[in-house]
């Protein structure tokens, strides 16, 4: 007998379930696209899951809001003491339970139907099941870091670094090679009250003193995460993961005898937690897309038209020699600002259909050693998902065609689910623009300046206290069907969404002080909405009423201050059917 294959007939299939192809999924789902995400682990998060357990990084200038900050803001509400299951689980749900959107994990991508340059569809196998799964759908997203749809469609690829000569980048080789950089596997160690014996497997590394850990900081101290336990750089990121993991088993439980039997490095009271067994990637297949991001690009700004998503992770590039090499583990160069990412470097120059998110993404090996990092990838598929949107709606036109004529379109929809794009302004609702807007103390005119963050030295915030009202009058009498806040989430607050040791005094997660907790909505006098338990910087609230007034009272804030601010307050017209 063959094993049974069920068949999916969707809008938008997802492969890779790492936060790019959560957002990109999630993204497409909540704007009316029928979605499925096909994932090969047990779990959601990629890099950022229990099964690696990396933090989620992003741009020191600008902290990511959109789908990315809904996530680590669910995460300061919910998981207070930092556990890795309830993170895992929080991810879960923001897909399971998502309408729209169908998930597979567990499932494996491993073929491809084409139909001329188009993507019919893709099969994977979930080994849970022992089931086959077809996926046909009008458009595909590869998100799965290693870029598993090139081999299978045809896609153009890069892997590798170039030469300084193709794009002018100072930072590049001479001469072109295959070297990326390399994978790992972390640790996590847990302080107790009492010291604690490790006793190392025979076949573990040995590292007899500090001469063998040149420019590898390795007390617990900080947010040390071991990083730097890197290997297979100069080896084929994909097809030698097995070998290379094993190899960081052995590097992995070396460092930590290291730790604890070789000097004093102030572990005595400290046990080893946890060991991935999954390595944590880097950097492999790169697609090519109608435009390649460069170190030009990272640091001068990204100024492009079609921006749909921004970077400002340094130019971090890790030697491909890893934990072998004796010098510096990696360069570190800060773009002086955040720069845009054009959607051009997220769909395929040359199958038709095929979109990509993440750090497979259409850039250098220079670029990308700044594009990579998860909360930049996160916006990159929040973008994606956004961008099949408009292709959908528009008549299903192929990527390249979306960009060119629906790019505002794309821009304006990522705006207004809270995505901060470096050189443009959100459009406001005509009816809040041209409605006569008060406020019981302060200026509420930042409550519509299309702009929710500090930027450039202004606050663009609406500051109030507890009981302080903005209200619009529309002049007349006006049907409403939703209304969009944006609190303040204090984007320069402490950006780790887990931690990498677990100290015998914690740290404890909570919301944001600055989050306006309590409010209320008016429609003429009359309460139509209440809460006192908001933890989330942006609110939509569908509503049916018709008012002329529309009135936002503040209650409290999720600190003990009395006092805090208001990005955005805006009412849309209800649509007539």
């Amino acid at each position: 007998m063959a094993m049974e294959t069920v068949t999916h007939r969707v809008q938008f299939c997802v492969i890779g379930g790492g936060l790019a192809g959560m957002c990109a999924a999630i993204a497409a789902a909540r704007h009316g696209v029928k979605t499925l995400i096909m994932q090969e682990r047990p779990v959601f998060g990629g890099n950022a899951s229990s099964e690696i357990r990396m933090w989620v990084c992003g741009s020191p200038h600008q902290l990511e809001t959109g789908l990315v900050e809904e996530f680590r803001l669910e995460n300061l509400y919910r998981n207070t003491y930092v556990n890795f299951s309830v993170w895992d689980s929080i991810l879960f749900e923001k897909v399971r339970f998502q309408e729209n959107l169908i998930s597979l994990l567990n499932c494996s991508c491993l073929s491809a139907e084409m139909d001329g340059s188009k993507i019919h569809s893709v099969t994977g196998w979930q080994m849970t099941t022992q089931q086959f799964h077809k996926v046909e759908a009008d458009y595909f997203a590869d998100c799965s870091g290693d870029s598993v749809l090139a081999p299978l469609t045809g896609a153009e690829f890069r892997l590798g670094r170039e030469a300084q000569s193709e794009f002018g980048e100072s930072l590049a080789q001479k001469e072109p090679d295959r070297k990326t950089m390399g994978l790992s596997c972390l640790i996590q160690a847990r302080e107790t009250s009492s010291p604690k014996k490790f006793i190392p497997p025979s076949w573990a590394y040995t590292y007899p003193d500090d001469t063998h850990l040149t420019r590898r900081g390795h007390r617990l101290e900080g947010t040390q995460n071991f990083w730097w336990m890197e290997l297979g750089g100069e080896q084929d990121s994909i097809h030698d993961t097995e070998e290379i993991r094993d190899e960081l088993l052995k590097t992995a439980f070396g460092i930590w005898d290291h730790i604890k039997n070789h000097g004093d490095h102030g572990a005595d009271n400290w046990e080893l937690d946890w060991v991935g067994f999954l390595p944590g990637k880097r950097e492999s297949r790169r697609y090519v897309g109608d435009y390649i991001l460069h170190q030009a690009d990272v640091q001068s700004g990204g100024h492009f038209d079609d921006t749909v998503a921004y970077g400002g992770w340094p130019i971090d590039d890790h030697h491909p020699g890893g934990i072998r090499y004796d010098g510096p583990p990696n360069i570190n160069i800060v773009p002086k600002t955040p720069y845009g990412i054009p959607l051009r470097c997220l769909y395929s120059k040359n199958i038709e259909n095929l979109w990509f998110a993440g750090r497979n993404i259409s850039t250098t090996h220079t670029g990308l050693s700044s594009t990579r990092v998860m909360a930049t990838c996160a916006t990159l598929g929040q973008a994606v998902g956004c961008a099949v949107c408009c292709a959908v709606k528009n008549g299903n036109l192929p990527p390249r065609e979306t960009a060119s004529e629906h790019i505002r379109e794309i821009q304006n929809l990522l705006m207004d689910d809270d995505c901060y794009l470096p050189d443009f302004r959100r459009e406001i609702p005509e009816i809040c623009r041209n409605a006569k807007l008060t406020a019981s103390s302060g200026d509420p005119e930042s409550l519509r300046n299309g702009i929710d963050r500090e930027l450039d030295g202004n606050s663009n915030l609406w500051h109030c206290r507890t009981g302080d009202r903005a209200e619009y009058d529309f002049g007349e009498e006006k049907s409403i069907g939703e209304i969009r806040l944006v609190f303040d989430s204090d984007l320069k607050r402490p950006k780790l969404n887990v931690v990498a040791n677990y100290w015998l005094q914690g740290k404890v997660f909570t919301p944001p002080s600055t989050l306006v907790s309590a409010f209320e909505l008016l429609a003429d006098g009359k309460v139509v909405y209440h809460t006192a338990g908001n933890y989330q910087r942006l609110i939509r609230i569908p509503v049916d009423i018709r008012a002329r007034k529309l009135t936002l009272r503040i209650l409290g804030f999720a600190g003990q201050q009395d006092s805090g601010g208001v990005f955005a307050f805006d009412a849309q017209e209800k649509r007539k059917n």
